[in-house]
């Protein structure tokens, strides 16, 4: 079974880089759409083609499909991340990236033939009107939800609307046995970019950022304001998993732990046209220790924090090597409401380095040389990492860094077991833990009405039935693994599903924060710098 996992992963990265490709930085040119697109002979000769393909082929073809089709073939020939993005997809994209979209606020489950809510947005419309986790949305407006399993994308179009249009709800609601009729007013509902944030310590906070969106560096700041009024003096900021965003957000989030006037990052376009970005004296969090969390899967916006502070010798970089994204896109609209990323230029950390794979030999072999990283065995050891000497540069205190493909962190993590990081993935990607306790709380929620969340994160234990019921959930699903080797761990998921489902993500990631290897080495690192400065003695205060 170890096997299967050790395949399943690669693929599962295959998936997170995709969705990736979809999030890149935003600059804007000088020039106007109408320069750059004025009329000339190639443009001309790719409107005649399709004109008569429309107007003259033997047989009705959609030439729209024949568009977007060239579309991706002329940018396939660019680079790996300029991209198309459909009409069809644009709004979902738009939303994400902004990071809020109007609808009612409610996370759900398809549970047999209904709508049944995970839980509500605090103090969004569903909140204020009333409804609870565990409630069945019936009807929505004059559209029946029940009585078939209808895709989630389905079960969204028919919630979202208009802001400050109303929707009357037809409700079930198990624990009263009664249907109730509710009228909420559609809202803005944020979509978070910062996952979670919680104390790690009585005086490190810990951040988790899982994109750069518009919204990204206003949440931010407000999780670094509550952390730091709770004594945080220090903050790990974990950017694993994040593909990426908008340059500038992730120019404003360098400029807090960076000085006035150091170097973020300058860019390049084909011009030879140097934009560069420096530090104000806005920062909220300089000269205080930072960490900085990273993985293969850490691309884009991601990079150029951890390489704006690798380079200006500030924090500590911990993890595994990064994506190697060194690229720039904008998007421009193409005027029938789908758009383009394009390519715009190149970023390069303060030293100067660029940490762009190469892509000359096509988008398939880009990503297969990305995946390769499982199999060469650099994700297990940092000797595996391949380095040129002629990609070698130097920070202002003389450390070592290198360019060309990703940042190599400055401590090294490994990637777990197989069957740790196929936990990982039920957790993640495949949402096994989430959907297992969701209907374990369906079928009586007032087993944990009696909790607070301090009473729960100190007294709360996963006893070995649900454990055990746990396990023939996933058997029932065809995988196996050594659950009883993994038990203190899957133990603990479980809880921590639980306390996210019933109280909030940030106590959820307080909960899996013991088992996490890269979060267990910045306690070590913290505490061999505390024993340092004081000759050897043990800081009581530490956690």
């Amino acid at each position: 079974m170890k096997k299967k996992y050790h395949y399943i992963l690669p693929t599962l990265l295959a998936l997170a880089v995709a969705i990736g490709i979809f999030i890149g930085g935003k600059l804007h040119f000088d020039d106007t759409p109408e320069k750059l697109f004025s009329t000339n002979s190639k443009k001309d000769k790719l409107n005649r083609l399709i004109d008569y393909i429309d107007y003259e082929y033997v047989d009705e073809i959609d030439t729209d499909s024949i568009v977007d089709v060239t579309v991706n073939n002329i940018l396939g020939k660019l680079d790996p991340h300029s991209v198309y993005i459909p009409k069809s997809e644009m709004e979902e994209v738009s939303e994400n990236m902004k990071g809020d979209f109007v609808g009612i606020g409610v996370s759900f489950y398809m549970y047999r033939d209904s709508i049944t809510v995970i839980r509500t947005i605090k103090n969004g419309p569903s909140h204020v009107g009333g409804i609870k986790p565990g409630d069945r949305i019936l009807v929505a407006g004059k559209d029946t939800l029940h009585g078939r399993r209808m895709p989630n994308s389905e079960v969204v179009s028919k919630l979202k609307g208009k802001i400050g249009t109303k929707v009357d709800l037809k409700v079930y609601r198990k624990s009263e046995d009664r249907t109730l009729n509710i009228t909420v007013t559609r809202d803005r509902i944020p979509i978070k970019s910062v996952e979670s944030y919680y104390m790690v310590t009585r005086d490190m906070g810990y951040i988790k950022i899982n994109r750069f969106a518009e919204s990204t560096f206003k949440e931010f700041k407000d999780a670094l304001r509550k952390l730091k009024l709770r004594g945080a003096e220090k903050l790990v900021l974990d950017l694993r998993d994040n593909p990426g965003g908008y340059l500038g957000i992730a120019e404003k989030l360098a400029d807090e732990f960076l000085k006035e006037d150091k170097l973020i990052l300058y860019t390049k376009n084909k011009k030879g046209r140097i934009k560069k970005a420096f530090a104000t004296k806005k920062g909220d969090f300089e000269d205080k220790p930072v960490y900085v969390l990273i993985n293969e899967r850490s691309a884009s916006a991601s990079e150029i924090i951890a390489g704006a502070l690798q380079d200006n010798d500030i924090g500590t970089i911990i993890g595994r090597r990064s994506f190697g994204k060194g690229l720039v896109q904008r998007e421009m609209d193409l005027g029938d409401g789908s758009a383009v990323r394009l390519t715009v230029s190149r970023y390069y950390t303060p030293t100067g380095r660029s940490i762009q794979k190469s892509y000359k030999n096509g988008s398939r072999d880009y990503y297969q040389k990305f995946m390769e990283r499982y199999s060469s065995g650099e994700l297990v050891s940092v000797d595996s990492i391949k380095v040129a000497d002629s990609l070698k540069f130097r920070t202002p205190k003389g450390k070592i860094v290198y360019g060309g493909g990703g940042i190599i962190p400055d401590v090294f993590v490994p990637i777990g077991s197989n069957e740790e990081e196929a936990i990982e993935s039920m957790d993640d990607t495949y949402e096994f833990f989430s959907r297992f306790i969701f209907e374990h709380l369906e079928e009586d929620r007032t087993r944990y009405a009696d909790y607070t969340k301090n009473q729960f994160l100190d007294e709360f234990r996963v006893d070995d039935i649900l454990f055990d019921q746990f396990i023939q959930f996933v058997l029932n699903r065809k995988i196996k693994l050594d659950f009883y080797a993994q038990e203190e761990k899957i133990k603990d998921y479980l809880k921590a599903n639980i306390a996210e489902q019933l109280f909030s993500p940030n106590l959820s990631a307080q909960i899996k924060g013991k088992h996490d290897t890269m979060l267990t080495k910045v306690l070590d690192l913290d505490a061999a710098s505390l024993f340092d400065q004081t000759d050897g003695q043990v800081l009581k205060h530490q956690d």
